[in-house]
């Protein structure tokens, strides 16, 4: 049995894209398993960018079954046109298989979560939906993408949409949906992905039991999880890597490691505090080389050093077996890095990250600092062809979290990736 997790051991935006892509060579399964459309991974191959939002990562490999899980937050039409977007460079989606139990998102949910980002709430949502589908989940008035496919769910839909009008209305003083209108946008969508839908739970847990390499592709990261995240400040699904069991229809005991992927620093988008936050030309120098605007929303990211606080707590509430790091050719250029090792706060040493949002915006970091290696690492392959001031600061890494590193990416290509450590079997394999 090989079931692997892979989740963003940070804020999100940690690459997981590019290692899910790179991973996918050697799995048979891809499944993402939270989240929907205010998610973006990037995966670079041979120089061509693609930029995916709900479809796995896996899918530029032909032969490898993705699945979209019960936990994703499904928007229809967005996932239509990223299948038409894929199939006109020349990608087949033969192989995507959505969860029956996947919750559709509907025009409505992202009318409302406009308005609440306008309105008093202010968290930087990407407006996407995300947050009210998931509500409307909760309070079970959510639809099912079986539901769609019942006879009776026109009439549930208009009751739904009645009351949802009348909060537009009354409350916040807008117009109502149609629900003819919803519909005619809906059946078309429906009947394009109609062949994929399928019980994902069911054919991921025969997967797992014939042997085969199942790779669970988280969204955003761990600390915008809902649950163990800095909320208010976080997103409306569980990214941590228990959120794969929930989200996918699997059992905690088919799961064999948990990869963290961590950026060489540290990045974070929309509000909330963060301890290493460079807001000089430092963190812009980051923010320039390491292109970091968001895929979804096109938001420059904050950013700052790498904070082995918060990856300690990633390795806690994960379970991390296994750390893969991104984007350390961004650092080429430095004389020296720093990493935060713990938080003053007052006259007290925080090591562990803290609970309270008022204690972290509060808190300063603590840094111990490590020799730049200044030179491009774009060319190195083997872990032995990086400077050695680049492996020590791979070793603090994995020292200060006490998790081994299986893999460096010093590049956006897949061919730019250093394996250390074999996840899924097999001598230099990842």
């Amino acid at each position: 049995m090989a079931a692997v997790v892979l989740v963003g051991a940070q804020w999100g935006d940690e690459g997981k894209g590019k290692i899910t892509d790179f991973l996918a060579e050697q799995a048979d399964c891809i499944v993402r398993y939270q989240g929907g459309s205010n998610a973006g991974h990037t995966v670079v191959v041979g120089g061509q960018k693609f930029m995916l939002h709900l479809i796995p990562s896996g899918i530029l490999y032909p032969d490898k079954v993705c699945v979209i899980g019960n936990g994703v937050a499904l928007d229809l039409e967005m996932l239509v046109r990223e299948i038409e977007g894929l199939e006109a460079q020349g990608i087949s989606v033969a192989n995507l298989r959505i969860s029956s139990r996947a919750h559709i998102l509907m025009p409505y949910h992202k009318k409302f979560d406009e308005l609440q980002e306008l309105g008093c709430r202010q968290l930087g949502t990407t407006k996407r939906g995300i947050g009210p589908a998931y509500t409307d989940k909760m309070e079970r008035v959510g639809f099912r993408l079986v539901d769609l496919l019942e006879a009776d769910f026109l009439s549930r839909l208009a009751t739904v949409v009645s009351a949802k009008n009348r909060v537009l209305e009354q409350v916040y003083g807008e117009a109502g949906f149609d629900v003819d209108q919803i519909w005619a946008t809906l059946a078309p969508c429906i009947e394009r992905v109609r062949g994929h839908v399928t019980d994902t739970s069911l054919l991921v847990n025969r997967m797992v039991s014939e042997g085969k390499r199942v790779l669970f592709e988280g969204a955003q990261g761990t600390l915008l999880d809902i649950d163990h995240g800095t909320y208010p400040y976080v997103t409306s699904s569980s990214p941590t890597a228990g959120g794969a069991c929930v989200g996918a229809g699997v059992g905690p005991t088919k799961i064999s490691r948990v990869l963290g992927v961590v950026k060489a620093y540290t990045t974070r988008v929309g509000e909330g505090p963060f301890p290493t936050e460079l807001a000089d030309e430092v963190g812009e120098f980051m923010r320039q080389r390491g292109a970091e605007f968001g895929t979804t929303t096109g938001r420059p990211r904050r950013c700052g050093w790498l904070d082995a606080v918060i990856l300690r707590y990633a390795v806690r509430v994960n379970g991390l077996t296994d750390i893969a790091i991104t984007k350390i050719d961004v650092l080429d250029d430095f004389d020296s890095l720093k990493i935060c090792v713990g938080y003053r706060y007052g006259d007290r040493i925080l090591e562990e990250f803290p609970e309270s949002l008022k204690v972290l915006q509060d808190c300063e970091p603590v840094y111990v600092e490590v020799e730049g290696w200044k030179t491009s690492l774009a060319g190195c392959r083997e872990y032995q062809d990086l400077p050695e001031a680049t492996r020590r600061y791979v070793e603090t890494v994995a020292k200060l979290t006490g998790v081994p590193v299986c893999m460096i990416a010093v590049g956006p290509e897949r061919h730019q990736t250093i394996v250390t450590k074999s996840l899924f079997g097999g001598p230099g394999t990842p």
